[in-house]
């Protein structure tokens, strides 16, 4: 299984336990509360958030890798240039 997906669907299962644990321990006891008061609400809503904080931490290792590959790059360009002598 990929990595990336991996990283999104642990978002999801973190974010629906939030979510359904948010309804049983606070929750909403009127009902007039749109998002609390039923707990697939709560708990549906905590899958979305999940899901979105799992895709940003996702973008953002995919971020990171990329920026450290490109430094790699560039180093191993300035190293070649450093070593060869210019000619006047």
């Amino acid at each position: 299984m990929n990595k990336n997906l991996l990283i999104i669907i642990a978002g999801l299962l973190i974010g629906g336990i939030a979510g359904f644990a948010y309804w049983f321990f606070i929750g909403c006891n009127t009902g007039n509360c749109a998002i609390t008061s039923n707990w697939t609400t709560s708990t549906l809503y905590g899958l979305g958030m999940g899901g979105l904080g799992g895709s940003i931490v996702k973008d953002s290792i995919a971020a990171r890798r990329e920026n450290r590959e490109r430094a790699k790059s560039n180093e191993s360009q300035d190293a070649s240039i450093s070593d060869n002598p210019k000619s006047n």
